[in-house]
């Protein structure tokens, strides 16, 4: 077997990237983690988590990830702010290439994640940044005391919302449905909180404003009805994309560019695993992703076992 730079090559350093590099760290793999950014993910985004095991009273995104970083760097795990642009899995050993390098591994885990989705409106890129956010934590302090508007009906959507309403006069939230899709408990708080105004059965068409966010255009998809919210900022979260677009067609993936991996986080090539938001699974949820990292990380520790 030719010689490698690495036992194990992690990309992404979100909740499943940290686990798995601490599972092979602590296995006493030479493996390195790439992270574009810093460690962390959309979770440092998100305000406050409540059902990750352990923190009864709940954690905040960016102090959960602080304490599994740190847990991972007293195993010896090395992290790199890198990005990888794209791979080469077509040799036992592959090969993974950076802005200004290459580098090997015999085992590769693919710890992406997910990116939030666009509406893809008019004056939704114009205005990004300029009142147009998919971050309440990072933005919501800037609309204290002024009306906005969210949109999407899942968890990250309602919960955000309710966030919001510590800095904002009002947050009109808008729904395609005519019922909310977020778990049970949220809807409770959402629909008992007299700063939210549910629109529901509509959609956001457009975003206006001279240098910021002034005024988003909504339309009612029953009736037709147009009307306009005079807001100072748009936050949205109607879902999300795997970021994958890096990978080519190197490894299998669903119709929605997610990764299809088996019950061992394995893909359709051999030694290089995926776990967490990346891949095809029916929940995405910190528990989940690090759920699938161990995994991952046991079947490549055996893996490389086996070809070295």
């Amino acid at each position: 077997m030719k010689t490698a730079d690495y036992d194990l090559v992690i990309i992404g350093g979100g909740p499943a990237g940290i686990t798995a590099g601490m599972y092979a760290a602590r296995a006493r793999l030479n493996v390195v983690m790439f992270e574009k950014m810093v460690p962390g993910g959309q979770v440092l985004v998100t305000d406050w988590i409540e059902n990750y095991p352990g923190f009864p009273e709940g954690i905040s995104g960016m102090d959960l990830i602080q304490r599994m970083t740190d847990q991972a760097k007293q195993f010896g795990l090395k992290i790199e702010s890198d990005e990888i642009v794209s791979v080469d899995f077509s040799q036992p050993v592959k090969s993974l290439i950076l802005n200004d390098k290459t580098v090997t591994a015999h085992a590769v885990i693919i710890a992406t994640g997910a990116s939030p989705k666009k509406l893809g409106i008019p004056g939704e890129k114009t205005f990004y940044g300029k009142g147009v956010s998919v971050c309440a934590t990072c933005d919501g302090p800037f609309f204290k005391g002024r009306e906005v508007v969210a949109v999407g009906g899942g968890d990250t959507a309602v919960q955000e919302s309710i966030f919001l309403t510590r800095f904002a006069k009002k947050v009109w939230l808008i729904h395609r449905r005519d019922r909310l899709r977020a778990a049970g408990i949220l809807q409770e708080r959402a629909l008992s909180n007299e700063k939210i105004e549910i629109l529901w059965d509509s959609a956001l068409t457009g975003i206006e404003g001279l240098s910021n966010v002034e005024k988003v255009n909504v339309r009612n998809l029953k009736t037709g009805e147009t009307r306009s919210l005079a807001v100072s900022g748009c936050f949205i979260w109607i879902g999300i994309l795997p970021n994958t677009d890096f990978l080519g067609d190197s490894v299998k993936r669903d119709e929605f560019g997610f990764i299809i991996a088996d019950s061992k986080m394995e893909t359709s090539v051999p030694g290089v695993f995926a776990a967490g938001d990346v891949r095809t699974t029916p929940l995405r949820q910190i528990a989940s992703a690090v759920g699938d990292a161990a995994i991952a990380a046991f079947s490549a520790e055996h893996y490389i076992e086996n070809v070295k």
